[in-house]
């Protein structure tokens, strides 16, 4: 093996694009993490605190139909600022907190609530889960008794033979083996 190869000196060149990559990457990290001039708050502020301390509580039950494991109050995606928006508007014209969630799911559906209630229509949401984690339960039992039905192949005392001597280490004798 070549000196040059085991001690690395071929690799010499390679660091100084190394140094030129990792800044690279960090400096694209660093442009990222700074909010631009365009940037939304997750949560606007409004005239009226109290007015949007309720919203920000109500927010917490409404699910963001972009992100769809977030919720509205939590999410920047531009549908849930609209959200917020129109929960926003609705408190401030005086409708209770079941008009407006009457109002999101007749828009929505039953999808928009982070919670959604249990009826005929959500059965598979609150009840798929683990009728899924059963079925794949039950299918992984079946196989592991059918497999266990199932008998392995018997070998012929010369198949034995050239097994064992084959786990020794040495030719076995048989001639089958030799061709």
């Amino acid at each position: 093996m070549p000196v040059e190869f085991r001690t690395g000196a071929w690799l010499r060149p390679l660091r100084g694009l190394a140094v030129v990559v990792s800044l690279l990457v960090s400096g694209v990290a660093i442009a990222e993490s700074v909010p631009g001039p365009n940037a939304q708050s997750a949560m606007p502020a409004a005239e009226d605190a109290a007015l949007e301390a309720r919203v920000k509580a109500f927010a917490y039950n409404l699910r963001c139909l972009v992100c769809q494991n977030e919720t509205i109050a939590d999410s920047r995606a531009p549908l849930a600022l609209d959200l917020r928006e129109q929960v926003r508007e609705q408190f401030a014209a005086g409708k209770s907190e079941s008009e407006v969630r009457d109002f999101m799911v007749s828009r929505y559906g039953d999808f928009v609530l982070y919670s959604p209630p249990l009826k005929a229509s959500t059965l598979v949401l609150w009840f798929g889960p683990a009728l899924l984690l059963v079925a794949g339960g039950a299918w992984l039992a079946y196989r592991l008794r059918s497999r266990q039905r199932e008998q392995a192949p018997q070998l012929s005392d010369e198949e034995r033979e050239r097994a064992r001597a084959l786990l020794k280490g040495s030719q076995p004798n048989s001639e089958e083996s030799r061709t």
